[in-house]
């Protein structure tokens, strides 16, 4: 089914990083039929060799910009050089995976040796520099997407052949910013998500380009199955939700005081339906590596609507007589539970608007500060535990205070940072007041600040690299579509049609080549109006790539204004006016690659050999001469 997606939440720490060897990259119905696209016992190698390359070039604890600076002595070309050639010409392909693996295997060992932290860490840095630098160096695009980043490679553990995975997702996975943010990644993510790359029907575990990617037939491109590609499915997963907005809000403003279910409200608990289907079938199918903070969210989301539409169920039960009590009961606490969840409602948008960069980036901060409130909710639990039993210790030895509630509401108070004097003045005095003041000062002073630091510092260093955690979640958003096969997508609140009509009357007798005939004209009903706009787009898109390839451009190239008269003043020797320019700026241009310092010593030591050239041959001019 199309809702049956595995999705992942990208967890951006290292403890995460390291498990990612743990955590399965298919669902178990889809993984047990994938193979590695190489032995799994020579990428093991490969692997190893690079883990030993890179502990020799980093042999201590180094700075980080030594390591990741562009014109690093540390990462040198040499170093690059020898690294792809850890496989050979054979098993070249699986050279960037295996610095994944050894990235993971470094975090690894950083946990296990604290002492050795910082120097493992150093490695596993280095990994993601060396792999970054060799996507961003390679010539051959369609080897790079195909059999690099795309092919499933595995390796051993304990003896047993690990889950299938490729580059693309392990460095999501173990969120490796460096090689999500290289360019060749980047084109390869940008390919999966307009669908110029698709999975192969006879192998989901491949990637072929297209077949109608360059056709210019609007009919060509009239097809169901397009609706895999994962920009046509986050679209309409933004209008459905549009939609689901709009029914609430209209629902919402026109309470039935009767108690009634118009049109709008059926629709609108219909598609929960739908969507509470959906989480509980991916769960169901996945397990617990589904759930994730926005799985919990919309879980509760439907579990508030759902009850509401119980109550609104007990109530039309009842009598509907004027004066039934039970009857508006009911219904009045259906409301409340439908008013409750508006912002929860607003707040699901953002889930589905991460693909624009500025909501990207921010949701990236929101959600790293959530987790680091866990610290902060930590030391709050102890200390409210502690004081708690501390106020009902003195309430003990005081029994003319009736104390719980009151306890309870002054605690939260001060947790808000309203606290409420009054109502411990006369707590066990003098105890009570002590008490309370110094509960104030950890809870307000201390801790409070801590979560403010803890935000600011997360703030910081998720700002200050904004561009690439945007693009990571971009590129797990488009993983979301293509990681697990998907033959029928039926999108929420579609998938009641799929299940209402198709999987339960028909799926259970139907032969394999009759269901799938059956669900192609489903979808081609249901789609329709969707692939009329989507089939001219492709249209435009292959005229486009047609355009490109015929100036011998690259599929994705976008002509810029500044290009217009770039093949007139070529700088490539043709032109006498602009081979000159060319000439004088490579007389002046600085050499980016080595320092300034570094250019002095060597032109001091070309002196320095030039003199003791001279010195050498009058020396022997004089011998000569004597």
């Amino acid at each position: 089914m199309g809702v049956w997606r595995y999705l992942f939440d990208n967890r951006p720490h290292s403890i995460n990083r390291v498990r990612g060897e743990r955590r399965p990259l298919l669902p178990a119905y889809a993984s047990e039929d994938i193979q590695p696209a190489l032995p799994t016992k020579e990428v093991t190698k490969v692997a190893l060799r690079l883990k030993y390359q890179i502990e020799q070039v980093i042999p201590y604890e180094l700075q980080e910009a030594l390591i990741s600076s562009p014109n690093s002595s540390i990462i040198t070309k040499d170093v690059i050089k020898t690294a792809k050639e850890a496989g050979g010409e054979e098993f070249r392909a699986c050279v960037l995976f295996c610095l994944l693996i050894c990235e993971k295997w470094f975090h690894t060992e950083a946990l296990d040796a604290l002492w050795d932290s910082s120097l493992l860490d150093c490695r596993a840095l280095a990994c993601q520099v060396i792999a970054k630098n060799i996507i961003e160096t390679e010539e051959d695009q369609e080897w790079l997407h195909k059999e690099a980043l795309l092919k499933r490679y595995s390796i051993l553990h304990k003896g047993e052949m690990t889950t299938p995975a490729n580059v693309v997702e392990r460095a999501v996975d173990m969120h490796t910013l460096r090689v999500i943010g290289s360019s060749g990644y980047q084109k390869c993510v940008r390919n999966l998500w307009r669908g110029w790359l698709v999975q192969d029907d006879r192998d989901p575990s491949q990637f072929i380009d297209y077949d109608n990617k360059i056709n210019t037939s609007y009919w060509s491109h009239f097809d169901p199955d397009r609706m895999r590609v994962p920009l046509y499915q986050n679209s309409l997963l933004i209008f459905f939700s549009l939609l689901y907005l709009i029914l609430y809000t209209s629902v919402i403003n026109s309470v039935n005081p009767d108690g009634d279910i118009d049109i709008a409200e059926g629709i609108l608990y219909t598609m929960t339906l739908s969507y509470l289907c959906d989480e509980v079938s991916k769960i169901m199918k996945i397990g617990r590596y589904y759930i994730g903070f926005w799985n919990v969210f919309n879980f509760t989301l439907f579990t508030l609507l759902a009850v509401s539409f119980v109550l609104r169920m007990v109530a039309l039960a009842q009598s509907s007589d004027v004066d039934n009590t039970q009857r508006r009961y009911f219904n009045q606490m259906s409301y409340n539970f439908l008013a409750f969840t508006a912002p929860m409602f607003w707040m699901r948008l953002l889930l589905f608007l991460d693909t624009f960069r500025f909501f990207g980036a921010m949701l990236v901060v929101l959600k790293v500060m959530m987790k680091e409130s866990l610290i902060f909710f930590a030391l709050l639990f102890v200390v409210l535990v502690g004081f708690l039993q501390g106020f009902v210790g003195l309430n003990n030895t005081d029994l003319a205070v009736p104390v719980t509630g009151k306890i309870l509401k002054g605690m939260a108070n001060s947790v808000m940072q309203s606290p409420d004097f009054d109502a411990f003045e006369d707590f066990a005095p003098p105890f009570g007041m002590v008490l309370y003041y110094v509960f104030n000062f950890v809870v307000m002073i201390i801790l409070l600040n801590i979560l403010i630091a803890l935000y600011n510092s997360s703030y910081e260093d998720i700002s200050g690299n904004a561009d690439d955690e945007y693009m990571a979640l971009f590129s797990a958003r488009t993983l979301q579509y293509v990681r697990a096969p998907d033959e029928n997508v039926f999108i929420p609140p579609l998938n009641l049609i799929e299940i209402l009509f198709l999987i339960l009357p028909f799926e259970w007798w139907m032969s394999n080549e009759s269901y799938e005939r059956l669900n192609d004209v489903v979808m081609y009903i249901l789609y329709s109006p969707l692939l009329l706009l989507t089939a001219y787009l492709e249209t435009r898109d292959a005229r486009w790539i047609r355009w490109n390839r015929r100036h011998g451009e690259a599929d994705d190239t976008v002509l810029q204004e500044w290009e217009d008269l770039a093949n007139e003043v070529g700088f490539n020797g043709f032109n006498s006016e602009t081979d000159e320019w060319a000439k004088t700026v490579q007389k002046t241009k600085p050499n980016v690659d080595v320092s300034a310092t570094r250019l002095e010593i060597r032109e001091l030591k070309e002196q320095v050999k030039l003199l003791t050239e001279s010195v050498k041959a009058l020396m022997e001019e004089r011998q000569r001469s004597t």
